[in-house]
């Protein structure tokens, strides 16, 4: 068994058996919120060195992220936090758009003190990312869109339309069952007791997402279009996507490095849209080489 694979097994059981028996005890272990724009915004800073903001998409809160987390804190200071209507962060019922949850990231960047960040979204987390580098730019040291897109074509609208609707019909066990053939390959299928394994991590989570945020989420994404805007991200970026991915596939990332002026495209040779979970090691060892192309090189003329 791959050692990535390894690793994820015995984080889902830890996690989930954490959960399970200490949840009385969670409130006195969260970490902190802040009150911005009207809610309560959950987020969490782990290690030293350059800001490394990360943002998860679509039904994911900051836990998305974990598995990557021990080789990103090694170098930097890395942010997390969960989009309004996820996790611990505030689910109002009211409609919500990508520029207002890219808003929420200013806003918290802020209030914490973080003048500029490198940034990372995965997913709706780089619609996030890709709308707070065009109206924050100064704000934005580089870009990472993983898995992401500019504007959804009618397929992928009618899947996640249809994800923004489902859990008000089905329990989220059946909900799990639906969505995971879209995000894992066959080959992480293959593997036995890992999507059993996932479901019921998911079942057992305790910060589930609220069914109507899943509908605001779904519809802010089909609201979303930066097409005619990407020429105007001037940050370095970084286009990264897995081989197999048949929700965002290919052409979608295709489509972001040709029309942001200073990117490059990484394609992840085994793994999905779920490649941070089933391709940890690939997506952070792109990442990581990604970013220490930024690093200024010091030159020793011995002077």
């Amino acid at each position: 068994m791959p050692r990535n694979i390894k690793k994820l097994s015995s984080f889902f059981s830890l996690f989930a058996d954490f959960y399970h028996y200490y949840q009385p005890f969670i409130e006195l272990l969260t970490m902190p919120k802040v009150q911005i724009n009207g809610i309560d915004l959950f987020y969490d800073i782990k290690g030293t060195g350059e800001p490394l903001l990360l943002i998860a998409g679509f039904f994911c809160d900051h836990a998305y992220w974990s598995l990557i987390m021990p080789s990103l804190i090694s170098h930097y200071q890395v942010i997390r936090l969960d989009n309004r209507g996820m996790g611990r962060s505030s689910a109002p019922q009211s409609q919500y758009s990508i520029k207002e949850m890219a808003g929420d990231v200013a806003a918290l960047l802020d209030r914490i003190g973080i003048d500029k960040v490198h940034l990372a979204g995965h997913s709706m987390g780089g619609q996030i990312a890709q709308e707070l580098a065009l109206a924050y730019p100064k704000k934005v040291q580089s870009l990472i869109l993983l898995s992401s897109l500019a504007k959804g074509d009618e397929f992928f609208n009618s899947i996640i339309e249809t994800w923004g609707e489902l859990l008000s019909y089905v329990d989220l066990k059946l909900y799990e069952k639906m969505v995971l053939p879209w995000i894992f390959t066959d080959a992480f299928y293959s593997i036995p007791g890992m999507i059993e394994g996932l479901i019921e991590f998911a079942i057992r989570y305790p910060f589930p997402p609220a069914t109507h945020s899943l509908y605001h989420h779904s519809r802010a994404m089909l609201d979303f279009d930066t097409v005619d805007r990407l020429q105007q991200i001037d940050c370095p970026t970084l286009v990264l996507v897995g081989k197999q991915d048949i929700l965002t596939p290919l052409k979608f990332s295709q489509q972001l490095a040709q029309g942001i002026p200073n990117s490059e495209l990484v394609v992840i040779d085994r793994g999905g849209h779920g490649f941070l979970i089933e391709s940890s090691d690939a997506v952070v060892s792109a990442m990581l080489n990604f970013l220490q192309k930024l690093k200024p090189t010091h030159t020793n003329f011995g002077f």
